[in-house]
Parts: structure tokens; sequence; C-alpha cells
């Protein structure tokens, strides 16, 4: 089963005097790069976070965050003017004419605005935070899972019009050497020169044999299966269907240089393009 790098997830947890909650947003990445927004109070375990979310997630362009929110009965006491004070002289800085009610809209939404009376995190509050990073985690997985059966859909419809359209090329293939022989047979004609027919044969037969695609044909369908294959496992392969891929353009190529039919080559660039549209899809597979 397939899973698409992009997702987002997202928990909520209400502790004593705060509601706690994480969101997590991903987009595709080669590697795992992570990205954490914490409150002061949590920075103390930001290393803890990572390593939990890297045991977690493979790969992705992760953005991590966790947001505090106090409730009505201790927010009076944790305001912390020096930090709105020195927030809203830093904005005049940038903008003079902006008016103080307008900073302090701005102000009131940016982090550490409000002192916690603990200095330290509570024991049992990070426990709960660990739990609640395995639900938003969940929750991101959940939303990978169905945007890749999304994906896998239309997956099996670009090989799959692959797949039909190599059916198409034999018709052509059949075709393409009778003209070829006949091409060759009025140049011979128009030269008025004698040759032997039977060294003419063995010729043909010999160029014949250099444009032809049989093995082409075999190794593309082959590939073609395979990546289905790979999509129906239980784990997510991004990078093997990205070297599926890569095998599926080498064969394509290949068919493409030995066409030597006008027809075909197009039937040639219609692959191309239906696999490019796969490979860029690829690249935000898990």
């Amino acid at each position: 089963m397939i899973q698409s790098m992009t997702g987002y997830g997202k928990a909520v947890v209400e502790c004593d005097d705060k509601k706690i909650t994480i969101e997590i947003r991903s987009l595709n990445s080669k590697t795992l790069d992570l990205n954490t927004r914490l409150p002061f109070l949590y920075k103390e375990k930001e290393l803890e976070i990572r390593k939990i979310l890297s045991e977690k997630l493979q790969r992705g362009k992760v953005d991590f965050s966790i947001q505090t929110e106090v409730n009505s009965v201790s927010k009076a006491q944790q305001i912390n003017p020096d930090i709105i004070k020195a927030y809203i002289n830093e904005f005049k800085e940038i903008v003079p004419d902006a008016s103080d009610s307008e900073l302090l809209s701005i102000v009131m939404r940016l982090p550490d605005v409000m002192a916690f009376s603990s200095k330290e995190l509570d024991e049992d509050e990070w426990n709960k935070v660990v739990k609640l990073m395995d639900e938003a985690v969940q929750n991101l997985n959940e939303f990978r899972v169905s945007e890749g059966k999304v994906l896998e859909q239309e997956f099996i419809q670009r090989i799959g019009i692959i797949q039909d359209l190599l059916v198409q090329v034999v018709p052509f293939e059949k075709e393409r050497i009778q003209t070829l022989k006949e091409r060759f047979t009025k140049n011979l004609e128009e030269l008025a020169a004698e040759y032997d027919q039977n060294r003419f044969e063995q010729e043909l037969i010999y160029y014949l044999e250099k444009l032809d695609i049989t093995e082409e044909k075999v190794r593309l369908k082959n590939h073609c299966d395979y990546f289905i294959e790979t999509l129906k496992t239980n784990d997510s392969e991004g990078k093997k269907l990205g070297f599926i891929c890569q095998e599926i353009g080498r064969e394509i190529n290949t068919l493409g240089s030995k066409s030597n039919h006008s027809e075909m080559q197009k039937i040639v660039v219609q692959m191309k393009d239906e696999l490019e549209k796969v490979k860029e899809q690829v690249l935000n597979i898990l």
C-alpha cells in the first residue's frame, strides 16, 4: 500500500491550565527534513521530539509544531508584559505608523507572550505530549494513506495506457518490415545495377535484426507489470517505483530509436508523456 509524502495530522489535549495542540505537515523530500516550532517550555525536549519523529516518519519535509493556549482562569496572571512590549517595539521599528492596538492583536498570537508559572516541564504534561505526538503522527499517516490510494489509481491508469500503446505498436511493426524491404528494392532498381538476390536477403535480414524490438517490448511489458505488483505490496516503495520508472523509460527510448516509422514514433511520444506524469507523482511517494 503506497503512501503519499504529502499529509497533515493534528491532535489536541486539555491539561490542567492549558490546551496543547500538535500539528504535523509534510511534503515530498528525498530524506527526512524535520523543522520544529516549539514553545519555550518544550525547548529542552527538542532532541527527544526529533528522535521520536525520526523513528515514526521515514521521509518527507516535515513541519512539526506545538502550540499552547492557557485557559481563562489562568490567562490574566500569565501574561508576559515584557515580551509583549519587546514585540511591539520591534514591530514599530518596521511599521512606525501602526497603532498599539493593531500591533497588540498580532503580538498576542506570537510565541512566549504568556509566561507560565512553572519554569520546568511537568512530567505528567510531557507524557501527555508524547501520547499526543503519537496521535498526530497516526492522523498524518492516515492522511498519507488516503492520498496514496488516489495516486495508486492514477498510476494504474497511466501504466495501463502505456501497456495499451505497446499493443498498438504491433501492426506498424509488421508494416515497417515490408515498407523497408520495398524501399531497399526500389533503391537498388533505380541504381540499375546487378546484385545478388541471396546476398540482398541476407543483408536485409541483418538490418531488420538491428531494428527488431521484440526484446524491448517484452522488457517494457515486464517492467510495467512489476510496477503494478510493487504498488500492491504492504510497504510504500517510492524509491523502488522510481527505479522501475527509469527502466520503463529506457525501454521506451530504445523503442523510439529503433522504430523507423512515423506512426510508431507518435506512439512512443505518447508513452513518454504518460511516463513523465507517473514520474512526477512517484516523487511524492513515501
